[in-house]
């Protein structure tokens, strides 16, 4: 049984006081210390908005800020090819899936690293529609075979033509983005209802400290105008984009956030946004990117309090290893940061399966891990049902001292749903699991990935394939 949508928020590192605090010093940055508008599109919605506006330094009052956030919705549905992948994020409801944009993959056949092509990312997209625990698939690997002026509508393509699923990425030009909001709306049936049923969102990232992109600064005002959801997360990076206490990361990725989210309601008030933290820490002998830290837990395990606050959908993440190979730090790096974003009631935890090297990899055989990880982290999210079925009163009366419930009719009841039962887990006894041939975790992942790939996968109905083909140029099947 697959477990989604469970209620979360259990866990709570902040206090309300410390989001007070946090709350209040962003504030005093939007006013005192403002924020850099490199694109000139963004930039004109913040003068025609009336903000104080400095070269390309920006100031808003708390008061504006406050307003603008208050114009987005504090829920937006996801829509997926059936409905059993629509997704409601908001509040502490909790879903987890993949992410990134990693450039390399974990060779099946050699385990070496090389670079990612537009057939694994088919091949990912598959996988990942076969992987029960892994709610919504957001486009994780850049094609380095397709030309970088077709990458936005390819990537997109290939994940629209082979996941049921929701399908989410990030978007490079203002024009693949059109492309790409195209493609949906000929898959949807039309702008109106693409925007209705949002099949397809997209991700655009600040950029920390305190600055939107000129680039992206467009394609956000071009997102929304279109009215199509938007994750907007911030990536400070303790000591290096941002200070290096939490509490000082927090408030950048605070401002950055909500900077893109503000931006949003001024081009297209209404606009479905998820408020997003991708907030890590920086490893202090080389300043790289730190992905498996368990700061990064902390960090977007507070930013779901703070989503909570503004209520924002959060777009959180977690779930990433910084090991080379599936290994025992792969498997407690990626479990620890989805545990503790799970039970803070983040509602989005993208890049929960697939990554590893410091996100610039995916292994096949590590969706099979994580999706088996998602599946006991839910488990945890759902919690203990209390009521006087499950307290089984009558039943342990009726068995008294020094008898057993194994034949019970309410075990059969709630042994498949009390439980979790795992798919890649080995419960067998060491004779049995001899007897298997010693199969390791990564070996069952393998033979996993290939059964799911050998079986006939989803589909996008031939018509609307070969009109997206015709009508949209630089598509390669």
């Amino acid at each position: 049984m697959a477990r989604k949508g469970l209620e979360g928020g259990s866990y709570k590192p902040l206090s309300e006081d410390a989001i007070a605090q946090i709350h209040d010093t962003s504030m005093r940055v939007f006013e005192d210390v403002g924020f850099q508008v490199n694109s000139d599109k963004a930039l004109t919605f913040f003068q025609d908005a009336g903000a104080a506006v400095d070269g390309r330094i920006v100031r808003l009052p708390r008061e504006a800020v406050m307003e603008l956030v208050g114009r987005a919705p504090s829920e937006v549905t996801l829509h997926g090819r059936r409905p059993e992948h629509h997704i409601t994020l908001g509040g502490t409801r909790v879903y987890a899936g993949t992410g990134g944009t990693a450039l390399n993959v974990i060779d099946t056949a050699s385990g070496e690293r090389r670079q990612a092509t537009l057939h694994d990312l088919k091949r990912i997209t598959k996988l990942v529609d076969g992987l029960e625990n892994i709610h919504f698939f957001l486009l994780p690997t850049y094609p380095n075979d397709v030309p970088a002026e077709n990458i936005d509508i390819n990537r997109f393509f290939a994940g629209l033509d082979n996941t049921a699923k929701h399908v989410m990425g990030g978007v490079y030009t203002p024009e693949g983005t059109k492309q790409v909001i195209r493609m949906a709306e000929i898959i949807a049936g039309s702008a109106d209802k693409l925007c209705q049923e949002p099949l397809i969102s997209m991700i655009v990232c600040a950029i920390s400290p305190l600055k939107i992109d000129r680039i992206y600064g467009d394609v956000i005002v071009t997102i929304a105008q279109a009215g199509i959801p938007i994750a907007l997360p911030a990536e400070p990076l303790c000591g290096a984009t941002s200070p290096v206490t939490l509490a000082g990361n927090l408030v950048i990725q605070n401002v950055d956030s909500l900077t893109e989210v503000c931006l949003t309601q001024l081009v297209n008030p209404g606009t479905p946004v998820l408020y997003g933290s991708v907030a890590s820490s920086a490893d202090f002998r080389d300043l790289k990117y730190i992905a498996g830290a368990i700061e990064m837990g902390l960090l977007n395990a507070a930013g779901a309090q703070l989503a909570q606050f503004y209520r924002l959908p959060f777009y959180a993440t977690a779930g990433m290893s910084d090991a080379k190979t599936i290994d025992a730090q792969c498997g407690y790096e990626s479990a620890l940061s989805s545990l503790l974003c799970a039970l803070s009631g983040a509602n989005f935890i993208h890049d929960a399966a697939g990554l590893l090297d410091f996100a610039l990899s995916v292994s096949y055989e590590k969706y099979v891990v994580d999706n088996e990880i998602i599946g006991m982290v839910m488990r945890a999210v759902e919690g203990i049902k209390v009521d006087e079925d499950t307290l089984a009163f009558d039943l342990i009366k009726e068995v008294g001292p020094g008898g057993n419930f194994v034949s019970a009719k309410h075990t059969r009841k709630y042994m498949r749903t009390e439980h979790y039962q795992p798919t890649l887990s080995d419960r067998d006894h060491l004779e049995e699991w001899q007897a298997k041939g010693k199969r390791d975790t990564y070996a069952r992942a393998r033979d996993r990935v290939e059964e799911i790939l050998a079986a006939p996968g989803y589909r996008l109905p031939d018509e609307v394939r070969q009109r997206i083909i015709n009508e949209i140029p630089g598509i390669i099947e």
